[in-house]
């Protein structure tokens, strides 16, 4: 028997629901689960996964298990019977999907050059993205959408961590929940920092989990940044931009950094 049938079968085993419907498609080395009523679940390559459980074996289909019963557990739940304070903004870069897999126009809105605003419906250890279909089903408007979620951010906790280098000093929102970058949606938390910083306020949101203040003094410290954004960028599991940001009046303007030198003005 192959590893792709083994793994199918201890998944068979270990998701067995009478609400939802698992179809194999041998061809594609495909394992479906779909809820019964609602016709939407998700496809799992086994192929792909088969190397990371040969390596982990119960842990990994463990983490398997959880990750299927929690992406079900969102499908099912009802948008209508969930609070305002369930809604949250999260940041995305924009060449994220428009589209939710099964074909839904998410709600979204232009952020900067580099970065796009999603919604999404907070279920404890998961989220939902909010599509047109399910904002109808909220009985809410765009606006009232966009309100509550910018309401929320805000409520969200801003302690961070801080590191001085090269006279420079950088701050780190990274609590994990999903909506770390979201803060800088938080037009307040910038005001402080700004009023806080005795340099040039500069920010980065290089993935999901994490939100960068920097209070840049000197050249090096521009340096220090894109360096520090583009390794947050290239390990983090939900990727946004590498590029940063300046946060002058209100408005984020992205800067370009070449090599120990300040922003490059391209106009």
């Amino acid at each position: 028997m192959s590893t792709s049938l083994k793994l199918k079968k201890a998944l068979e085993d270990r998701l067995k629901r009478p609400e939802w419907d698992l179809s194999y498609d041998r061809e594609n080395e495909q394992l479906r689960i779909e809820h019964k009523d609602i016709g939407k679940g998700m496809t799992l390559s086994l192929s792909g996964l088969t190397v990371e459980w040969e390596k982990k074996k119960d842990a990994f289909l463990d983490e398997l298990v959880y990750h299927v019963e929690e992406t079900l557990k969102a499908i099912e739940e009802t948008p209508a019977n969930k609070a305002e304070n369930q809604i949250f903004p999260v940041i995305r870069s924009t060449s994220f999907p428009k589209e939710s897999p099964e074909g839904d126009a998410l709600i979204n809105e232009e952020h900067t050059a580099e970065t796009a605003v999603f919604y999404a419906l907070d279920l404890g250890n998961t989220y939902r993205l909010i599509s047109e279909k399910m904002l109808e089903e909220m009985n809410m408007t765009r606006e009232q959408l966009k309100e509550v979620a910018r309401f929320n951010v805000r409520s969200l906790d801003t302690s961070m961590k801080k590191d001085e280098v090269a006279g420079n000093t950088f701050y780190f929102i990274n609590h994990n929940d999903g909506y770390d970058a979201s803060r800088i949606l938080n037009a307040s938390l910038l005001d402080r920092m700004v009023q806080e910083a005795s340099g040039t306020l500069a920010v980065a949101i290089p993935h999901q989990d994490v939100l960068i203040l920097a209070d840049i003094r000197n050249n090096q410290g521009y340096d220090i940044l894109a360096q520090m954004a583009m390794q947050f960028f290239m390990n983090g599991r939900v990727p946004v931009t590498a590029l940063p940001f300046l946060y002058e009046k209100g408005e984020l303007e992205p800067i370009f950094i070449l090599a120990k030198n300040k922003p490059v003005d391209e106009s």
